[in-house]
């Protein structure tokens, strides 16, 4: 049978021991170690202290052998915990984030790059934090080439922050091929504990198109639903706007670029309308038409997680978002200038340009 080494005190050391383990000065940890050196003075085993003091048996051997060592001090100093903290090179870090790609994937993940560095993803992600990294993000975007963007933007800008009197800025779009979703199994609501579920698959029921013209003033929507989004729906929701609008107001629409949109017989149409007038954004540009906004919004909170049997029922929904958002409208405001948004298309068409001549840094 192993037997602990014996610890044999003196008057003084004894009478040190007894003040460091019944003193409320003393931290914890030191009145510990102090009665496990005295119960082991008086001849107790390990296994014994460790069962009166609470402690695990291989910790009451350390503490043991370590006044056994150095007295006092032994049990005063604290042992070194865990490995010593690894240090990371932050420069080389930053450089892998931005300037490579690791083997057989498109962007570094946390765990890639810890174990490429030999750091714990934990700390990869501490010091992408602080450096402002996102690796797993990704922002679309798209510079217009259009020969005469400054004069298109600056025209709807101008409409936007300072619309003409006695008239009415519209911002015209269709949302095409909506789909009728159906689930192929029904899912579970939303309870304590649990998100709701819905099945990854689903059932096509047909689509439809919606066209909206959003009030800038008020933030008023006009939708139409159709099958189809030729020319021939286009002038059907022309003639809608025509309606459903004052007479008296002189109509500025701002529309994207889409054939439909310039057609012949819309062009007929329009000269016989002359209240109508017709503002084009450039090419790539359709987040200058702020009823791309509204489309966003009936996307995320009636379209996306709906379920539907059929178009007619589709068509129902979009309806109801559209007479619920007009029962009290909000505007969206616009608050860059055009000075302000050609300045940052300079800054992005410059950054192209540099990485497509490979100077960019």
């Amino acid at each position: 049978m192993r037997v602990a080494p014996e610890i044999v005190l003196t008057d003084e050391e004894r009478a040190e021991l007894t003040r460091l383990a019944c003193s409320k000065l003393t931290s914890v940890r030191l009145a510990l170690r102090a009665r496990i050196v005295l119960l082991a003075a008086q001849g107790l085993q390990n296994k014994e202290i460790a069962g009166q003091v609470g402690v695990g048996r291989v910790q009451v051997s350390r503490w043991r052998e370590r006044y056994l060592e150095s007295r006092r001090a032994g049990i005063e100093r604290d042992l070194p915990r865990g490995a010593p903290p690894v240090k990371v090179d932050i420069a080389r870090l930053v450089a892998l984030t931005t300037q490579s790609t690791p083997a057989a994937a498109t962007h570094w993940s946390t765990r890639k790059m810890g174990t490429e560095l030999g750091v714990s993803a934990s700390t990869v992600m501490r010091h992408w934090h602080a450096h402002g990294l996102k690796p797993h993000v990704v922002r679309g975007f798209k510079v217009s080439r259009d020969p005469k963007f400054v004069e298109k933007l600056e025209d709807i800008v101008g409409l936007y922050m300072s619309p003409p009197e006695h008239a009415l800025v519209l911002c015209c779009d269709e949302k095409s091929q909506v789909q009728a979703l159906d689930r192929t199994q029904p899912g579970l609501p939303m309870k304590k504990g649990r998100a709701a579920t819905m099945t990854h698959d689903y059932k096509r029921n047909g689509t439809t198109t919606l066209f909206a013209a959003l009030n800038v003033l008020d933030g008023q929507v006009i939708g139409q639903c159709q099958q189809h989004h030729t020319h021939i729906e286009w002038l059907k929701f022309l003639r809608q706007i025509d309606r459903e609008t004052p007479k008296d107001k002189t109509l500025h629409l701002i529309a994207d670029n889409y054939a439909t949109h310039k057609h012949p017989a819309v062009q007929d149409w329009l000269a016989k309308h002359p209240r109508f007038n017709m503002h084009f954004t450039p090419t790539s540009a359709s987040w200058l038409n702020m009823v791309e906004r509204f489309f966003r919004d009936i996307t995320t909170e009636r379209l996306r997680r709906g379920v539907f049997t059929s178009v007619p029922e589709l068509v129902t929904a979009i309806d109801e978002y559209v007479t619920h958002h007009n029962t009290n409208p909000k505007p969206f405001i616009w608050t860059k200038s055009a000075r302000d948004i050609l300045q940052k298309v300079i800054r992005a068409n410059h950054r192209l340009s540099a990485k497509q001549n490979g100077t960019l840094h």
